[in-house]
């Protein structure tokens, strides 16, 4: 059986824990990451019954969506549904793992999983995040030059958009003098050596720069490697806020949510007044996402879909777009199928289940 923590670097290798938000509480929240894991059971909260089930269903390890710990607990005393989730988890030895915004925020995630129950096309990130990406500048001998650009670009360096194996890299003459306690690759102790070098650039996602250097110095033949590392403000297209794409061909306004209503099996939809436009450009974002919606009014959608909307905040529309407040829980119900769709792609013959608690705790009166 895999450990929990294979289990976790599964996850984390789709959605890197540099990429929640600072408010968030993503990870491993309770359990031992060394132990061995029994079965998985994905959900999008972890409350008390989700774990009892976890127990009769023999899985040790729950994945959700929601940290069942958001802020810090100062006693456990089970006075309330989190400290008796917690209590549950620890008296039955089953790990919480939480995969929260850093979920939200990568581009094949939870939003991804909504623009896809809606036929959209031509889907990107509605407000790219900054500071996330890094420029490795390094210099290698030209004999070397390949293998040490091919392992870069193993460990993950070299991405821009829909292209891979990205790099820049200029001749130039590098020049050394090796001390008595060195074991240079080229020249000779306490002599000045020439030698013709390529300086290749690459850029690679800040949070895997350990990674990048280690196999920088594992690749290169150098003693010691001359390498900079420089931050870039540039925007990271593919993690951010909210997601914007387009229907193949423009619907009415009605048509529209009547399809978000089937596709979510809604009940209502709270939605600010109607333009009489058609629909094309739609943004979204799964969860609470009133704060972007001067982002999708700027970038030209017609409709902008979220949940948890404010009853000032729906004026924001200000007759520009169409805010619809589908709920918290109906606008990310999907994200535990696409949790085992991970796991299941890496481990096919292992428990990876899907919850069958429904943790929505609002309720309509029709």
């Amino acid at each position: 059986m895999p450990t929990i923590a294979t289990i976790i670097s599964v996850l984390e290798s789709f959605a890197p824990p540099a990429y929640q938000e600072s408010y968030d509480n993503s990870g491993l929240i309770i359990g031992n990451a060394l132990q061995e894991c029994s079965g998985i059971l994905c959900t999008l909260d972890a409350t008390e019954e989700v774990i009892q089930e976890a127990k009769e269903r023999g899985c040790n390890l729950i994945v959700a969506h929601h940290p069942i710990v958001f802020s810090g607990l100062k006693k456990i005393t089970g006075k309330n549904y989190v400290e008796r989730a917690v209590i549950a988890a620890i008296k039955n030895d089953i790990a919480i793992y939480a995969v929260h915004t850093n979920a939200d925020n990568v581009v094949a995630g939870v939003n991804d999983v909504i623009a896809d129950k809606l036929g959209l096309i031509e889907k990107k990130i509605l407000v790219p995040k900054k500071n996330l990406l890094a420029k490795l500048i390094t210099f290698v001998p030209v004999a070397h030059l390949s293998k040490v650009r091919k392992a870069l670009f193993n460990a993950g360096t070299g991405n821009i958009g829909n292209y891979s194996e990205v790099s820049f890299s200029s001749e130039g003459l590098g020049t050394y003098t090796a001390n008595e306690k060195a074991n240079p690759f080229l020249g000779e102790i306490g002599k000045n050596h020439e030698e013709v070098e390529r300086r290749i650039e690459v850029i690679f996602p800040i949070h895997s720069q350990r990674k990048v250097i280690n196999t920088l110095k594992e690749a290169h033949p150098y003693e010691e490697v001359a390498y900079d590392i420089i931050p870039l403000a540039n925007e990271y297209d593919e993690v951010g806020s909210g997601l914007i794409g387009a229907l193949p061909n423009p619907i009415t306004e009605l048509e529209f949510l009547e399809k978000i209503k089937q596709a979510f099996g809604l009940q209502v939809i709270k939605h600010t007044q109607l333009l009489g436009k058609p629909i094309h450009k739609v943004a979204l974002c799964g969860g609470a996402g009133s704060f972007l919606t001067k982002d999708a009014i700027a970038a030209g959608a017609d409709i902008y879909i979220t949940a948890d909307v404010k009853y000032h905040e729906f004026f924001d529309a200000d007759k520009r777009i169409i805010i619809a407040d589908i709920g918290h829980w109906e606008s990310e119900q999907f994200t535990a199928d696409l949790l085992i769709d991970i796991l299941h792609a890496k481990f096919p013959t292992f428990a990876v289940l899907k919850s069958k608690v429904n943790t929505n705790s609002v309720r309509y009166f029709l």
